[in-house]
């Protein structure tokens, strides 16, 4: 999203002037007269996005009506920058003991996506095959370690045998180096020829047909993304003849988040972060980060 948003990708334009940013961490430095339960000196994650108000029932702050969320889009500034943020006290989550500001920082945008994905909106079930792309995104990442904590069997994929590598260490029970096959190929033998249950996407055009076609007969298909590009064709015989499902997921609940905390505290589900950068040196994590080199989360430190 911080590329996207600089480069005026996917739609996103922020006015300008504009700070960068979307997850932090960090202390309460102040609260307002009527607000409860939140004091100076807590250790809090704001959420990367505050619901407007007008949320679709029953969604909290996952899906948002036509009106625009306002986004907390200005992490990647100076702690006195941050302690000018105005954030609900609803809204905040606690950071629990134990954890670094860098792996709370790290949470709730990779597994709060993934949870969302798999949990609410996939209905994984134990058992069932899991596909997950681009494993060694952020939501990839956290989506191995989700699925497996639900019982389900994952099939991973990635460009390099060194990402591949890692996401059998985070539990992956099978792996697809994507650069060199057909994934739903692949995805189909390591299913003896029956497809898969669930794919986790979030690549967009270049994956979307070969997500469709890894399907098993009911399968579905659970997207929250489109890094490269917002169109995808799907094939309709397959869409009604195996009557699969194609589903967007956005983001994640209060209570989501709430729930999956304290798997991450007792070490169920371990933030992944490759490197941290000081703040001065935003350029060249965007530098590493576009050129695709990361497993897992970026932080940058100030």
């Amino acid at each position: 999203m911080d590329i996207f948003t600089r480069e005026g990708q996917q739609g996103v334009r922020p006015p300008l002037p504009h700070i960068l940013g979307m997850e932090v961490a960090g202390d309460v430095a102040a609260v307002g007269a009527n607000v409860t339960g939140v004091a100076v000196g807590d250790r809090v994650l704001p959420p990367p996005s505050v619901p407007c108000g007008r949320c679709v029932s029953g969604a909290g702050a996952a899906l948002p009506t036509s009106a625009p969320i306002s986004r907390c889009w200005d992490a990647h500034a100076t702690a006195a920058t941050l302690s000018s943020w105005l954030v609900p006290n609803v809204n905040l989550l606690p950071i629990p003991p134990g954890l670094s500001y860098e792996q709370a920082a790290a949470i709730i945008v990779a597994f709060g996506t993934a949870w969302h994905m798999l949990v609410t909106r996939g209905q994984a079930r134990p058992g069932e095959t899991v596909l997950i792309l681009a494993a060694g995104s952020v939501v990839g990442t956290a989506a191995i370690q989700v699925a497996k904590y639900l019982g389900c069997r994952v099939i991973a994929t990635a460009s390099s045998d060194a990402k591949l590598e890692k996401a059998t260490e985070l539990g992956a029970d099978a792996i697809i180096n994507y650069a060199s096959e057909r994934f739903d190929r692949r995805a189909r033998r390591l299913t003896d020829g029956r497809g898969v249950d669930l794919v986790i996407e979030h690549v967009g055009t270049d994956t979307w047909q070969h997500s469709v076609a890894a399907l098993a007969p009911m399968g579905r298909v659970v997207t929250c993304g489109s890094t490269t590009g917002r169109w995808g064709n799907t094939d309709l015989w397959s869409l009604f003849g195996k009557q699969i499902s194609l589903l967007g997921s956005f983001g994640a609940t209060h209570e989501e988040l709430m729930t999956l905390l304290p798997l991450v505290v007792d070490g169920t589900l371990k933030p992944v972060i490759d490197r941290t950068f000081p703040l001065e040196q935003a350029a060249d994590a965007h530098r590493y980060m576009a050129d695709r080199q990361q497993f897992g989360k970026l932080v940058l430190t100030c």
